[in-house]
């Protein structure tokens, strides 16, 4: 099937284009912003609603310059040795989620510090709402017609503009639902239930590089990186596989906190 034509600008006042991959970040920030701000008005955070500005700003921070930092770190190095001003030309595309990650991760150790809440349950409330973020991210590189998957023969392959004449997997897709979508419901159902403090992190960490690990199967890898090792280890591979390896350490030091709700 052929790749629908979405028009990747949403709205173009002229003097100013809005592009609906930015507006997926917004999209996914403010749904993050309301489920914080409620819980915490529901007093079922450590901290005043009125927080929660902080706490979603310095995340804001974290995602954009961590991930932009990560992409030239990991998969851009040699443009970069070239070209060092590139590292600011964030117009010009290119953001990992494993820097992004490392981003929030300072953004949240730096919140912790900042308003005297217990690092892991600052860590538990953010990895919550991340897969919402992540599934609106995934959502706008499928309409930018980005990071399309490996070629294939299943009923559902897309032909991607800029990506030859055969059907692809809809990796972006895959994404959407598996780190998206599906790990939201499965951290939500746990948060419902009393649980150490810190296992929402934990489990965060090994259900999104699980995921990551399996669609890097579909996807196809990055032109200028290819495969690292034979025809199947990917770049997305090896900085996901040790996040399910601290994700299981988290989750076995975590078991020795005590119960919140």
């Amino acid at each position: 099937m052929d790749f629908p034509h979405i028009d990747p600008v949403m709205l173009d006042l002229g003097f100013v284009q809005i592009h609906w991959y930015g507006m997926m970040y917004l999209i996914g920030f403010a749904a993050a912003w309301f489920l914080l701000k409620r819980r915490a008005r529901l007093g079922h955070s450590p901290w005043p609603a009125v927080r929660v500005d902080d706490l979603i700003f310095y995340c804001v921070l974290g995602v954009v310059l961590g991930g932009r930092v990560g992409y030239v770190l990991f998969y851009n190095f040699g443009s970069f040795l070239e070209d060092p001003l590139m590292l600011f030309r964030i117009w010009q595309g290119g953001m990992s989620f494993h820097g992004g990650l490392l981003g929030v991760a300072l953004a949240v150790l730096l919140f912790a510090r900042s308003s005297g809440a217990p690092l892991m349950v600052v860590a538990d409330h953010v990895a919550w709402v991340t897969p919402i973020g992540l599934a609106a991210g995934r959502f706008g590189n499928f309409i930018n017609a980005e990071l399309w998957g490996r070629v294939t023969d299943v009923p559902w392959g897309i032909v991607f503009p800029g990506a030859g004449p055969l059907a692809r997997h809809p990796s972006q897709l895959y994404e959407f639902v598996g780190e998206g979508l599906l790990l939201f419901v499965i951290l939500t159902l746990y948060w419902l239930r009393p649980r150490p403090a810190g296992s929402i992190a934990s489990l965060f960490l090994i259900g999104y590089g699980a995921a990551r690990v399996t669609v890097e199967f579909f996807r196809e890898p990055d032109a200028h990186i290819g495969f690292l090792a034979g025809d199947w280890i990917t770049m997305g591979h090896v900085l996901s596989v040790p996040m399910v390896v601290v994700g299981v350490g988290l989750w076995v030091f975590s078991q020795r906190s005590a119960v919140t709700h």
